[in-house]
């Protein structure tokens, strides 16, 4: 075996367009239902009222993921192709021209002009059109827009992270609904960005912090908020 095929090699960066998504939807979905249980349960209502509440915005809230993704990772995509198409052309109308800019980019990147030009050369004579979205449009196929995988993404893991307070609601006894739904969703949220970080390969505790304390903060929030409403109504 030779000392190419040994070196093997594991890049984080092909994750990029999935974990996104499905940390966004998972924090998302334990953040936005836990603040709106612990908000409804503030307010004095009974434990009904504030499931139904929870699931409704389960669902609100995975639709809306879903639709938010699809159209923002939709118009990446369309960019993307547009570029393509755009280059596509030039290189049909002025391949001489297109080859000269792709030598001045290996140029800049620290190659000899006469080392620059033969690579272009064999870079064209290949896949050009692969060789100019890499280097040219920085468009890479590991991280290529893929709006439906980032919707669906979203709404399973909003899903998924909306269900950890909703379960909460369901075995804890009324009186104490607030306090322990705060405390599930904390722990899942650390635990979340735990996953994130290490799946990304990021520093764990700057991520389990950061996503603790803005769920902290969200609930905190909406109880208050659900304690003065609920006392003036």
């Amino acid at each position: 075996m030779s000392r190419l095929q040994r070196h093997l090699e594991r890049h984080l960066v092909q994750r990029i367009g999935w974990l996104r998504a499905a940390v966004l939807g998972a924090n998302d979905g334990i953040v936005s239902t836990a603040s709106l249980v612990v908000g409804v349960a503030a307010a004095s209502s009974g434990k009904a009222e504030v499931l139904i509440a929870g699931v409704a915005g389960l669902v609100a809230g995975a639709m809306s993921m879903a639709a938010g993704e699809y159209v923002s990772v939709s118009s990446q995509a369309d960019t993307e192709s547009a570029d393509l198409k755009r280059e596509t052309a030039e290189l049909a109308g002025s391949p001489d021209s297109e080859l000269a800019e792709l030598t001045g980019i290996y140029v800049s990147r620290g190659l000899t002009p006469d080392l620059a030009s033969k690579v272009a050369e064999q870079m064209m004579a290949g896949d050009a059109l692969a060789a100019h979205a890499r280097d040219e449009l920085g468009i890479l196929e590991i991280t290529r827009a893929r709006p439906v995988q980032a919707a669906l993404t979203s709404a399973a893991t909003f899903s998924a992270g909306a269900a950890v307070p909703l379960l909460s609601v369901m075995v804890t006894p009324v009186s104490l609904l607030g306090p322990v739904v705060s405390a599930a969703s904390l722990v899942c949220l650390a635990v979340l960005g735990a996953i994130g970080a290490r799946a990304g390969g990021a520093n764990i505790w700057k991520a389990s912090w950061r996503v603790t304390f803005w769920g902290a903060l969200a609930m905190a929030l909406t109880a208050g908020i659900g304690l003065i409403f609920g006392q003036t109504v």
